[in-house]
Formats: C-alpha cells, structure tokens, sequence
C-alpha cells in the first residue's frame, strides 16, 4: 500500500495552526495574570512585580490620611512608590520585598527622592512581618495571600490603624470604602476596637 504524504494545502493548514498555537501560549504567558509559585530553595512566596499606577499610589495615601507621625508598611514593596509616596506625606515609611533586584531599585529611589531619614526597605517575608507599629498598611498581592494575611491584620494591627489594598479586598471583611481610579480599584479598612 502506498503512504499517502500531506498535500500542501495541508501542511499550510498544520502550521497556521500550529502557529496560532505558539501565539496563543505567548500572549497567555506574556500579557496574563502573573502565575504565584514558590521559591524551592527557601520555600517562601514569591509574588512577581507589578506596579501599583503613581496615581492610584498617591490617591491611596491620600485617602488614608496619611501624615507626619504615622508609620506605614508597604507589603511587598516593588519599587518603593508606595514608601516614597508614604514619606513624603511626612511618614516613617518601611517597605518589605524579598526580590533583590527590586530592593537595591527601590532603595536607589529612595535616596534619590533623598528619602533616606524616613524611608526603607528590609528584605523580609511578609509573613514574618511584626505589623504592631504600622498606623497604615498597603498592598498589592495575589488574592490569596491578602487573605492569608487577614488574620494578621486583626490580630496585630491597633483599633484605628488603616489598611489600602489595591485590587483585593478581604473576603467577609467589607470595606469601609472603594475607590476606582483610572480604572484600577482600592479597598480601605479601619481596623476596630477589639472586643472586650
């Protein structure tokens, strides 16, 4: 029996194909949702980059009042816009990241914003974070690790301290406020009184 070959209007057909295929995996991988995997050689999360827009940043501060005397921790602190945006409102202003790249990035703004007296970044584990002292906690995580630090924030954070997360709120804890800001959306808490 003769093996029949694939004609060329095949072969074109099979590598449009395949070529769609090629492009669909790229834009899915290079444009989509970051995907949260683990470190294997300190099994901590690690959470990639992506900045929180200047103008959603200086609106989120401004929200929550934040002024001299207030101390406000930024998780997982990327460049530092956040900190840099808390200090010069007057702040002390610490961010926590583990990516080195971004704390030596971050640190280099700081003291280029000439930030340094009340802005920093310790390369430390959110989840290792003692948040007693913040006034003001901001994020901007995967869904799943804001509500995993949920508990931490009732447990830890004083009646009156604020929370701003851009883009994720905390499950049944409602918001006290939301806000859309060219098209990107923060949530505002302030944590209360502990019952007695």
């Amino acid at each position: 029996m003769a093996r029949k070959f694939p004609t060329h209007t095949t072969l074109a057909c099979m590598l449009v194909f395949a070529v769609a295929l090629f492009s669909a995996g790229f834009h899915s991988s290079a444009a989509g949702a970051p995907t949260q995997h683990k470190d294997s050689a300190n099994s901590k999360i690690v959470v990639p980059y992506a900045p929180t827009p200047q103008r959603l940043v200086d609106r989120m501060i401004e929200f929550a009042a934040v002024k001299k005397g207030d101390v406000v921790y930024d998780l997982g602190s990327g460049d530092g816009r956040i900190v840099i945006a808390a200090a010069k409102a007057g702040a002390r202003a610490i961010g926590f990241e583990l990516d080195r790249q971004l704390i030596k990035e971050s640190r280099a703004n700081i003291a280029k914003a000439g930030l340094g007296e009340l802005a920093e970044i310790r390369e430390q584990d959110l989840f290792t974070v003692d948040l007693s002292a913040a006034s003001v906690v901001t994020m901007y995580l995967f869904p799943d690790v804001v509500l995993k630090l949920k508990p931490r924030l009732l447990q830890q954070l004083k009646p009156g301290a604020r929370i701003v997360i851009h883009d994720n709120d905390l499950g049944d804890w409602k918001p006290d406020h939301k806000e859309w800001v060219d098209g990107r959306m923060f949530f505002f808490w302030t944590v209360p009184a502990k019952p007695r």
